[in-house]
């Protein structure tokens, strides 16, 4: 059985989600996951989803043998990336007294919830957001992962170490994916580099006609200058990076760089499922980065990857492996919070301490002040065909 590190204490709670008619009743903690099940990057809500309801069940298990009376649950919701459809999972969360939430996947969403989160009480934890706007100190709001500071230096640094001294940057336009853009660029520019950076295309985009006829003037210009080995493509993109490869994939131009993407699209099965988009990434050496496990592997990881692959059919990465984490530490919080009533700010405080003495499967948490993990490698993700099918091939890790 997984255990959680530290020691468990029995306590009548005030701040939680719970129902508790006698002493002898269990005290029932319910958080909410807010996931994309069905819409864009849907490949990391469901192994999140999978991941929130293995944690449920190894923190339960683990309290029925200290005999605790607290028991912990989940309930989905599936935001599918859309901030109103986020918005309206919190608000009905909070109707049914829901305190706790992990997610939202994208920073757009994360944004749309923060100021109702804080007026509320409510404690959401992201194990995917990364836009640097995000970052507020003493808020409701904590991420799991590394920012884009982080993110994008690395990729940054990777592509510059490669020979490319041009970028040619694109974004969709939601926060995350433009602080990628803007990372990437601000320290590929600082490597001695050259960045031009294409304006944000719409996030309801289908027809990429017109962002691909002003990369083509930007690259015909720089391959032009320094010629094609020199040059690459950086894309901070969701799952709609299928629908612009598709359409790329018909100009050999376009195949002709290599192209670079962000965290939003790594193990994607979307992606590997169409064949065209699939090729293109492949031909043009496309890699994305997700969020690297430390080097040293938890001694439960690979039982918690087998068991969260064997639901879903995809690969949990270290994004979905947070969520197992945070399921965990919020599991903490509540049983380390000293009896009696509690405020939100002891709450948080609480949080952030059984934060950084936790080691999980995705390691030490390591809080800034901002609430943000603050340290982090990356795992590089390429695609290869294989016997006619396409398959996601680790290929290197961030320098």
């Amino acid at each position: 059985m997984r255990t959680l590190t530290g020691a468990f204490i029995v306590f009548a709670l005030c701040f939680t989600s719970c129902k508790k008619d006698t002493v002898t009743e269990n005290i029932n903690i319910t958080v909410g996951g807010l996931l994309s099940l069905s819409g864009n990057w849907s490949s990391l809500g469901l192994t999140s989803k999978e991941a929130m309801n293995l944690a449920v069940n190894d923190i339960n298990n683990y309290l029925e043998q200290t005999a605790s009376r607290h028991r912990f649950s989940a309930v989905m919701y599936d935001t599918k990336l859309d901030t109103s459809l986020t918005q309206k999972a919190v608000r009905d969360g909070l109707n049914a007294n829901i305190r706790f939430y992990i997610g939202p996947q994208s920073s757009a969403e994360l944004g749309a919830i923060r100021s109702f989160a804080d007026s509320n009480n409510l404690l959401v934890v992201s194990q995917s957001s990364t836009a640097g706007s995000l970052a507020i100190a003493n808020d409701a709001v904590f991420r799991f992962c590394p920012g884009d500071a982080v993110e994008g230096g690395a990729v940054a640094k990777t592509i510059f170490a490669s020979g490319r001294t041009v970028v040619v940057t694109l974004a969709r336009d939601d926060a995350g994916n433009k602080g990628l853009q803007q990372s990437v660029g601000a320290v590929f520019s600082s490597l001695g580099g050259s960045v031009d950076a294409i304006t944000p295309y719409a996030i309801n985009t289908t027809d990429y006609a017109a962002v691909l006829s002003a990369l083509k003037t930007k690259l015909l210009q720089h391959i032009g200058s320094v010629g094609e080995k020199k040059v690459a493509v950086y894309l901070a993109s969701f799952d709609e990076c299928i629908d612009l490869f598709r359409q790329a994939k018909s100009d050999a131009l376009f195949s002709s760089v290599h192209w670079y993407g962000g965290d939003g699209v790594a193990l994607s099965n979307v992606l590997i499922s169409d064949n065209q988009a699939a090729s293109f990434a492949a031909n043009t050496q496309f890699f994305a980065p997700g969020f690297g496990l430390p080097l040293q592997p938890h001694p439960d990881l690979a039982s918690i990857i087998a068991t969260i692959k064997s639901k879903t059919g995809i690969e949990p990465d270290a994004y979905a492996l947070a969520a197992y984490d945070a399921m965990w530490v919020i599991a903490r919080t509540v049983i380390a919070l000293p009896h009696g009533a509690n405020t939100f700010t002891k709450v948080k405080t609480v949080f952030r301490s059984e934060a950084n003495r936790y080691f999980g499967i995705t390691g030490p948490v390591l809080l800034n002040a901002d609430g943000d993990r603050s340290t982090g490698s990356f795992d590089y993700w390429g695609i290869e065909e294989a016997g006619g099918t396409y398959k996601w091939k680790l290929v290197g890790k961030s320098m």
